[in-house]
């Protein structure tokens, strides 16, 4: 399979230029093009993982991130730390205003429970032993089953050492699986972060927006056992000795440079059929862009300005605020773009091409069909999955079923478990018991347990729970106030609150669970049957899209192939590299974006409120013109932010943008309000990136932090 879509490449320079994510062992293919774009390394070298720069990349579960010194400091986005900078704030000592740098080793502080650095060390295509056992008779949920279970045995094998993170990841919708191995190092710890009116300057209103001067950049340092094996935090542990990182540089780069882009980006959805874009745009992202404005409403007016619940729920307004914002311009970019139209086509295009040949017709033709069935039964529960799945915003009944799950699943043997529960996933599970105790406040989460159930009550009954509809007395007529009080008695009786509480429940036997009188624990026993009634049923749909969609993404494949179009996965949290220049653009008629922001911007845009309140400090010294060695001589300024034409996606925040000798440049942080519809569709002239400049990194760390050390560690290049 893998020398398949090794063939569908086609190597042209305007086919690879900008669109793509590409895997790393697609580069050699890429060799000629990379070097006539500008590319002055050996574009062999970024196919091999144990070999400079892929060595010195990492992901966060989440965010992308880079080595930038052999003494395992990491390097990425402000908004990537944020979780760790809030978790070791208090009203009396707010990192998150005030910012932090660690002035030695002993200095730095733990990161957020569960926090990980991951090193990818082998990517192995393990298609074959993916889909053993796998006939065309079985039913859907055999199939996934049996699927899940070769994952499981491959996974096992790969972690077997007690030192590595595997997953086994579908590329092109299962037509591929890749296992991929990663080294995970447990011990994380803060470093430096500048203050948050430096590292989220513009806040919410600039997100998504260009111009932009956000220092969004941050360090942590990764931590192993003096064995240098990754281990738990300990007082013990040192700083891990990394093979390579990545120079940076003070130098920069200018309008029209290579740059490229190394990082893990999370998903797109480039190759899904028209009806799925219809159903995301015209209903999902306005449905859910709807809870969470409701949401964040509810923390605001629940909790008071600079106290203790406030800080705590800052992690979760910002991925409120930042998913709200995406999805409303996605629905806005959408509207205005003729993507559904163009979507439209290429499927017509494609049956077309079908017709054309009897053979392929007689191949793909009956996949095609079933998977638009298949898309269609999946969305015709979509009131309830969305519903259900904002249920985890109210914490402790979210707890109280995952805790009563892993007793269930802790009856079974390791192998046979839901992944999540099995033994591997223990200690972060445990991790996740203790984060809560940073991350929530009673009164907020009744508001939000009240606002869900509301949600919840307004579903048709034949798509709500019984057992839920009992528990919480939905369709009694409780006017708003009886509920309440229904509400605030859970809360009240329950001790989940207590972090030690929540970990003894993970040692429990379902007969303990069954006889708690604790109520959120007696809800997640009641519900728990019709919950696996729903997940069952979901694992058969998914093992009929396990059929399916793999054979419709052979034929979208070779049509493609039959244009001369470039074919590459989507996105799917895998190490990936993307390449483009520094550039502007010109979004809509009278506008035109310039490729950098500058410190003078920072000045005229200060208001002396948040979001744009920079320090004092700082403008005085770019009222004094107090640039250092990091000016750039086109805009007689230290450059802020810059744009390019990569093509990037959520999860690579924080990765590496590197010049065309793979020295840091920047680290990609945000995209511009056009370019958010490139989770689905990738239009160059519109498409653009954004990173922050190294220079601008430097600039703040020398002159305003004082973090003379961290530079003197870093390997900085003139």
């Amino acid at each position: 399979m893998r020398n398949l879509i090794s063939s569908f490449l086609l190597l042209t320079t305007t086919a690879f230029a900008n669109e793509g994510m590409w895997q790393p062992h697609q580069l050699p293919e890429l060799s000629e093009e990379l070097t006539a774009l500008g590319l002055q390394i050996d574009p062999e070298s970024l196919s091999s993982l144990d070999k400079f720069p892929m060595t010195a990349v990492v992901s966060l579960g989440g965010c992308s991130a880079s080595f930038v010194s052999p003494r395992g400091l990491v390097v990425t986005n402000h908004h990537c730390v944020y979780g760790s900078i809030q978790f070791n704030s208090t009203p009396e000592n707010n990192l998150l205003a005030d910012g932090y740098l660690a002035q030695s080793l002993a200095d730095e502080l733990p990161a957020a429970p569960g926090t990980r650095v991951y090193m990818t060390e082998e990517v192995t295509n393990v298609t074959d032993r993916v889909l053993a056992g796998v006939t065309e008779d079985i039913s859907g949920i055999e199939r996934y089953k049996l699927i899940e279970a070769n994952q499981k045995a491959l996974i096992a094998e790969g972690e077997s050492s007690g030192m590595h993170r595997c997953s086994v990841s579908p590329f092109h919708h299962g037509m591929e699986y890749y296992l991929i191995k990663r080294l995970e190092i447990r011990d994380v710890r803060l470093v430096y972060a500048p203050a948050t009116s430096i590292g989220k300057y513009g806040g919410d209103i600039d997100n998504w927006q260009w111009p932009r001067h956000t220092g969004d950049f941050a360090f942590y340092r990764a931590y192993v056992g003096p064995d240098g094996k990754p281990a738990d935090f300990s007082e013990d542990n040192v700083p891990y000795q990394s093979n390579s990182f990545l120079e940076v540089s003070a130098h920069g780069i200018e309008d029209g440079d290579f740059v490229m882009g190394v990082g893990y980006p999370g998903s797109t959805n480039r190759y899904r059929t028209a009806s799925e874009v219809e159903h995301q745009f015209n209903w999902y992202y306005p449905e859910s862009r709807q809870f969470r404005k409701d949401l964040i409403d509810i923390i605001n007016e629940t909790t008071e300005a600079e106290s203790e619940t406030l800080i705590a729920y800052q992690g979760t307004l910002a991925q409120l605020n930042n998913y709200s914002k995406n999805f409303k311009s996605m629905v806005e970019s959408y509207r205005h773009s003729d993507f559904i139209d163009r979507r439209k086509q290429s499927e017509q295009g494609l049956i077309e091409w079908l017709e054309e040949n009897s053979a392929k017709s007689g191949q793909y033709g009956p996949a095609i069909k079933q998977l638009l069935s298949l898309i269609e039964l999946n969305q015709a529960t979509k009131e309830r999955d969305l519903v259900l799945a904002y249920m985890r915003y109210a914490s402790l009944p979210s707890v109280a079923v995952r805790l009563y799950r892993l007793a269930v699943e802790k009856q079974k043997p390791d192998d046979e478990r839901e992944p999540g529960f099995q033994a591997r996933d223990l200690k972060r599970f445990r991790q996740s018991l203790q984060a809560l105790s940073r991350r929530y406040d009673e009164s907020v989460d009744k508001a939000l347990l009240g606002y869900l159930l509301q949600r919840y009550a307004e579903l048709p009954v034949g798509d709500r729970m019984k057992s839920m509809d009992d528990f919480f007395q939905i369709g009694d007529r409780l006017d708003p106030e009886q509920r309440k009080h229904l509400v605030d008695d859970a809360y009240s009786e329950s001790s989940l609150a207590d972090q030690e509480v929540r970990f003894a429940w993970m040692d429990k036997s379902v007969e303990e669970f069954q006889n708690s009188d604790d109520p959120f624990i007696q809800y997640a026993v009641a519900s728990h049957d019709e919950r696996m009634a729903f997940e069952e049923a979901d694992k058969e749909l998914r093992g009929q899209f396990q059929r399916w969609r793999p054979q419709y993404m052979e034929a979208v494949i070779a049509y493609k192939r039959s244009l001369g179009q470039p074919i590459y996965a989507d996105a799917n949290g895998s190490l990936r590299v993307t390449f483009g220049q520094v550039g502007g653009n010109q979004p809509k008629d009278g506008l035109i974006n310039q490729p950098f922001t500058t410190l003078e911007g920072i000045l005229e845009k200060d208001t002396g409120e948040d979001p744009f309140s920079a320090p004092a400090e700082q403008l005085d010294l770019i009222r004094k013109k107090t640039y250092g060695d990091y000016v750039l001589p086109s805009l007689e300024s230290v450059p802020v932010n810059f744009l390019s034409n990569l093509d990037i996606t959520g999860g690579n925040s924080g990765t590496a943008t590197l010049n065309n000798k793979a020295q840091l440049v920047g680290m990609l942080f945000d995209g511009v309000y056009e370019s958010i519809i490139g989770d689905w569709d990738f239009d160059d002239e519109k498409n653009r990136a954004i990173s922050v400049d190294s220079r601008y990194m430097l600039w703040v760390m020398e002159h305003m932090d004082g973090a003379t050390h961290l530079l003197e560690e870093m390997t900085i290049v003139e």
